[in-house]
């Protein structure tokens, strides 16, 4: 009988200190037992391999694999900041731009608080920094015919309201926009919903967006060329992904209807916005 006491007392003690674990850390020092409160600070890591790396549907490595990865930091009020790094290779494969660089790296920073308010709503707003470290030309802002071009790197800030599964972002340029000079007022419009399946790890998603150039060279731009060479474009993609004990595999096919000119076409001509599926697999730690 005394056995079956001590059992039972222990088993007890067992399922008790998970529940005190909730909160926080549990740690024990002789007969006391102290909860540690949870941290205000999450700092998380992610890396991925995908085997095209598309931004707004257009191919940043010419249809060919990236690898990328980032760094992100976030405060329990709802602040948050980051880095995240990709390879690439557009800045090269655009025919048009006279870009004597390699420029084989985006790296991007960012922060920017998010919360959410009457249970199923949330909002997030921002600033959004595209990097891409290289040797340029002197003076970077240059003429091919009556297109002009600026150092690719580019300021955004965003804002983002959600109900549920479904998202709404709006984009806005501050200056420069991936290397179309005086931009300001660009805009990118991002309608998403990513819809997760109950029980299995599973989320589908449908995403349309919109890439809107503004700004006084753009509008220049737009005035003497011809309607095929208007950088404007919608883009559009599917994806389901699948989480395998915190390794995601994703699938996605994205289309645009870009045209087929110097913005978005490589060396060879070959559209970079036409439609194409994508492999992912990502790691956050």
């Amino acid at each position: 009988m005394h056995k079956t006491k001590l059992l039972i007392a222990a088993l007890g003690a067992m399922f008790a200190l998970p529940a005190l674990a909730e909160d926080g850390a549990v740690t024990q020092h002789k007969e006391d037992i102290h909860v540690i409160p949870a941290s205000a600070h999450t700092v998380t890591s992610n890396v991925s391999l995908v085997t095209d790396y598309l931004y707004r549907g257009i191919s940043q490595t010419n249809a060919r694999p990236a690898i990328q990865g980032g760094f992100d930091y976030a405060h329990s009020s709802g602040f948050y900041a980051g880095v995240w790094g990709s390879s690439i290779s557009w800045l090269t494969d655009v025919p048009l731009a006279p870009m004597a660089t390699s420029a084989p790296l985006e790296l991007d920073t960012y922060f920017g608080f998010k919360s959410s308010f009457a249970t199923d709503f949330s909002y997030d707003v921002g600033f959004l920094r595209y990097n891409y470290p290289a040797k340029y030309p002197t003076p970077m802002t240059t003429v091919v015919g009556t297109t002009a071009w600026a150092k690719a790197d580019t300021n955004e800030i965003y804002g983002q309201i959600g109900y549920k599964f479904v998202s709404l972002k709006y984009s806005y340029s501050l200056g420069d926009t991936f290397a179309l000079p005086n931009a300001r007022g660009t805009s990118y419009i991002d309608l998403s919903a990513n819809y997760p399946i109950a029980d299995t790890g599973i989320t589908l998603g449908v995403h349309y967006g919109h890439q809107a150039f503004k700004g006084t060279t753009a509008d220049a731009e737009k005035a003497v060329l011809p309607v095929s060479q208007d950088p404007t474009y919608s883009d559009y993609k599917l994806s389901v992904t699948k989480d395998f004990s915190g390794y995601v595999l994703g699938l996605a096919y994205s289309s645009t209807n870009a045209k087929d000119n110097g913005y978005y076409s490589n060396p060879t001509n070959k559209n970079l916005g036409k439609g194409t599926a994508v492999l992912s697999l990502s790691r956050s730690f």
